[in-house]
C-alpha cells in the first residue's frame, strides 16, 4: 500500500499523462488490488495492474468520454475484471465441529477452517480419516490430537467404549494445496472435541499451536503474519502459545488494539475460550444409546 501509493501510482499516473487529478485511485482500490488481483510477495504485477486502470482511463479521456475518473474497490471489476484471488473470512455462525485455524504461505498468512465429523466405523478398523492434502508432520498432529481426547473422554462426557464402533473424519478444506506443519494440532483437537460432545465453536475465535499428548501448548512460526490474516479476516479472538507472547513485538499496533489476544499453556484452556456450554443431549450420547438390533428368531 505505501509503496503503491508514494511511488507507483505517481510514476504511473505521469507515464499516461493521468496528473493534477485525472486519475484517482482510493486507498480501498489499491489495497483490493493487492488482496484480490496481485496477490506476491513484491509489487511488480501491482503496477501492471495500475499500468492496466490507467491505460483504459487515458483512452476514455483522449475519446471525450470524461474529463477525470475516480477509481474505488466497487470499481475495479469493470478494469481488471473478475477478481483473480481470494481470502479466508470468519465464520458467518457457530457451528459443531468446524474450527478456525490460521496458516502461513509464500504469499503470507491466511485462515482456513478445519472440520471434524464422527463416523459409524461398521466392519472397517480404521481409527480416524484425513483428507485435504495433509503432510506427515500435520497427520502426526491429528493423531496426537485424537490421542489427548481419547486418553479424556471421561472428563469430555464420551461414554466408555464410543471409539470401538466409531471414526472421527478430520477435513481441511482447499484440497488442491498441500498442507503440512505442526501449528494446526490444537485446531484439530478442538474441532475433535466439538463433534464428540456438540458443543459450538465460537466463530469469531481463530487459534494456532501445536499441541502433545500432555496437552500442552507448543510455540510455532508466523504469528505475525497469521495475526494479520486473523484480523483481515475479522477474527475478534487469537488463541496462540503462550512462548509465542515474545513474537507479539513484531506485530502491527493496530492488530494489537483491535484482536484479543490470548496466550494459553494447555488444551484445556482453548477449550473454555473456544467452545460453547454443550447441549443437553451430545451426538455421542445419542450414538450410545441407540438400541442394539437383535436378529429375527428362525
Amino acid at each position: 500500500m505505501h509503496i503503491a501509493i508514494g511511488y507507483l501510482l505517481p510514476r504511473q499516473l505521469k507515464q499516461h499523462g493521468l496528473e493534477n487529478g485525472r486519475l484517482v485511485l482510493t486507498d480501498a482500490a489499491l489495497k483490493d488490488m493487492g488482496r484480490l488481483y496481485t496477490r506476491e510477495a513484491g509489487v511488480r504485477n501491482l503496477e501492471r495492474e495500475i499500468g492496466t486502470i490507467c491505460r483504459k482511463v487515458a483512452r476514455q479521456i483522449a475519446e471525450h468520454k470524461t474529463e477525470s475518473v475516480t477509481v474505488d474497490a466497487a470499481d475495479l471489476s469493470t478494469y481488471l475484471g473478475p477478481e483473480r484471488f481470494d481470502f479466508g473470512l470468519a465464520e458467518e455462525e457457530d457451528q459443531v465441529g468446524a474450527v478456525t485455524g490460521v496458516s502461513v504461505s509464500e504469499s503470507g498468512g491466511d485462515v482456513l477452517t478445519v472440520e471434524a465429523t464422527i463416523m459409524d466405523q461398521g466392519s472397517k478398523t480404521e481409527e480416524f480419516v484425513l483428507t485435504g492434502q495433509i503432510q506427515k508432520v500435520m497427520e502426526e498432529s491429528a493423531r496426537a490430537a485424537l490421542s489427548y481426547v481419547r486418553a479424556h473422554q471421561a472428563e469430555l462426557g464420551v461414554p466408555k467404549g464410543f471409539f470401538k464402533d466409531h471414526a472421527m473424519h478430520i477435513h481441511v478444506p482447499a484440497g488442491a494445496i498441500p498442507k503440512d506443519g505442526p501449528s494446526a494440532g490444537v485446531t484439530m483437537a478442538t474441532a475433535i472435541v466439538s463433534a464428540l460432545t456438540g458443543r459450538r465453536v465460537r466463530r469469531e475465535v481463530a487459534m494456532t499451536g501445536e499441541i502433545t499428548l500432555r496437552g500442552r501448548v507448543l510455540p510455532i512460526g508466523g504469528v505475525k503474519e497469521k495475526l494479520l490474516a486473523a484480523h483481515r479476516a475479522g477474527i475478534k479472538t487469537f488463541i496462540l502459545p503462550e512462548k509465542n507472547r515474545k513474537d507479539l513485538v513484531d506485530v502491527p499496533k493496530e492488530v494489537i488494539d483491535t484482536v484479543d489476544i490470548k496466550p494459553v499453556s494447555t488444551i484445556e484452556e482453548v477449550l473454555k475460550l473456544a467452545l460453547l456450554p454443550g447441549p443437553t443431549v451430545t451426538p455421542a450420547q445419542i450414538e450410545a444409546a441407540r438400541p442394539t438390533m437383535v436378529p429375527p428368531p428362525n
